[in-house]
């Protein structure tokens, strides 16, 4: 991962002297945001939770993560970036790492210039135009996400109970997954997600057994349906390939 800049603050809003006596106050990027890319055309979600902890998505599946840091104004984040599972960038490779610069106004805009190298070699810029989105500020629990979500690529089924544990199986790779959902901020509409598939993943995806993936998801109620956006990444223990996994689920 690369070095983040110094005498920057991790997560939410903070008052900072400003070497004149006075106080400058931080801005937050905590919350759901969209916008576009102007360089590639695509949509781009944000998820950033208030310890920090970001996702940036990708029209095309694309998603980096890492941490974000706020001073003032000023937005900086080095991010690992990944590509959907099964596809990869023209070089070939899944993973690269990056930076993200820009400024944040909270509760309003973010805008942030990506520079980015996969491991391939291939160079991915970006520049980004975001803005809050109401469903931020709506209140997370795991009772509020419990429920069943159809992925609305794979037609698998996602059972969330009121604890918060989660469970899967694709009838098309055999994958079944365990795993859990919890928010640490009921304030936010944002979620911290781990999940592990087992030993029954096939085909392609027999990869993926026993990778354990963490990430980031919101739910957006005012959908119909409902609907959940997650996105993951993962290591294998054997290998050391790393993967992501964007997903749309939409209650059932």
């Amino acid at each position: 991962m690369l070095a983040l800049s110094g005498g920057l603050i991790l997560g939410g809003c903070n008052s900072t002297n400003d070497g004149s006596g006075g106080t400058t106050t931080t801005q937050s990027a905590t919350g759901v945001w969209t916008g576009t890319d102007s360089v590639s055309g695509d949509t781009v979600i944000a998820l950033i939770n208030s310890g920090g902890l970001a996702t940036f998505i990708r029209g095309d599946g694309l998603q980096f993560t890492g941490p974000v840091q706020v001073s003032g104004g000023n937005f900086v984040a080095a991010v690992a970036g990944y590509t959907d599972f099964n596809s990869t960038f023209t070089d070939g490779s899944t993973y690269g790492i990056g930076t993200l610069n820009g400024t944040v106004t909270t509760g309003q805009s973010i805008t942030a210039s990506l520079s980015f190298t996969s491991n391939g070699g291939t160079a991915v810029t970006g520049t980004w135009s975001l803005s809050f989105q109401a469903l931020s500020t709506n209140t997370s629990s795991d009772s509020t996400i419990s429920g069943n979500y159809t992925d609305v690529v794979t037609g698998a089924v996602l059972s969330i109970n009121s604890a918060g544990a989660m469970t899967s199986q694709n009838g098309q790779n055999g994958c079944v997954l365990n795993g859990s959902i919890a928010t640490s901020d009921t304030s936010h509409d944002l979620y911290e997600v781990s999940y592990t598939f087992g030993s029954s993943c096939t085909g392609t995806s027999a990869v993926l057994n026993g990778v354990q993936f963490t990430g980031l998801a919101t739910l957006n109620t005012n959908s119909a349906p409902a609907q959940i956006t997650m996105a993951v990444v993962g290591i294998s223990s054997t290998t050391g390939d790393q993967y992501g996994i964007v997903s749309t689920l939409n209650a059932s």
